[in-house]
């Protein structure tokens, strides 16, 4: 298992706080910088996780392979502080690229994000679409995005993830609203309004809890008129591509968002 939490000789990092949230700052090394940036959000079902994972995850991936700057927010987590804190340090950061295109270079921005990532990063795109915040393309992989069980997220036992964490996540995230109707940008999955959301891929596996919300986050926005796919994988492992990157099913998932990622970088503005 590959649980890299430092830079390598392809990456620079700088560390800053925007506003209190601190934030880590990824940027190539060996090639030209191009003018993206991408809010790169780490999961660990809102009450773990920490701003270092995106070297371990596809975050990092962006800047190594592409040349684009990554900004990876150390948010609270709900252990502590509940909604909606972890979705305002994330918006804050975005606010902050938002706010510093010209300065920071990004001709676009993009947000993505892994699991529980993956929720914030849809439920940003929603608070930014609502506050008129242009965002180019997003990336929720596998994402924790209802708090409600689903057909898949009901009686799962899958490895890594599964219905029992599920519902700890939330309780935790959400308190005595875990099981309730709340709104969209606590849960996406109870957005009713998709429209003018950015484009979006993600990937999820077949047998993971997030597998039915993934797909229907997915067919909502191509419902509205959103340019929006996913790709499907045979495993029960959440997290799979992250905790087990050197399988062929791993590399193929890569693969194809990367594929995805460069249909973005020329066709999404």
């Amino acid at each position: 298992m590959n649980f890299q939490l430092k830079p390598d000789s392809f990456l620079t990092e700088e560390r800053i706080r925007i506003g209190k949230v601190p934030t880590l700052v990824v940027r190539p090394a060996r090639i030209r910088p191009v003018p993206v940036g991408i809010l790169w959000i780490h999961g660990g079902g809102y009450i773990t996780g920490m701003k270092e994972m995106v070297y371990m995850g596809r975050g990092a991936d962006f800047s190594r392979k592409y040349g684009a700057t990554v900004f990876s927010p150390g948010y609270r987590l709900a252990w502590m502080h509940p909604y909606p804190a972890a979705v305002d340090d994330c918006f804050e950061v975005l606010q902050y690229m938002d706010e510093n295109r010209q300065k920071l270079g990004f001709e676009r921005i993009m947000v993505g994000g892994e699991s529980a990532g993956g929720g914030l990063c849809a439920a940003v795109c929603m608070m930014a679409r609502d506050k008129g915040i242009h965002i180019a393309f997003q990336m929720p992989l596998y994402p924790m995005l209802s708090n409600l069980d689903t057909e898949s997220s009901r009686d799962n036992h899958g490895r890594v993830w599964n219905t029992r964490r599920n519902h700890l996540g939330w309780h935790v995230y959400l308190r005595r609203n875990a099981k309730k109707a709340v709104a969209p940008y606590a849960s996406p999955s109870q957005q009713s309004d998709y429209r003018n959301l950015p484009p979006c891929y993600s990937f999820v596996g077949e047998g993971e809890p997030f597998y039915a919300e993934t797909l229907q986050y997915v067919r909502n926005l191509q419902t509205a008129g959103v340019e929006a796919a996913a790709d499907v994988y045979a495993t029960n492992m959440h997290a799979f591509d992250m905790l087990q990157p050197e399988t062929s099913i791993s590399m193929k998932a890569k693969d194809g968002l990367f594929a995805h990622f460069e249909y973005a970088l020329e066709h999404y503005y």
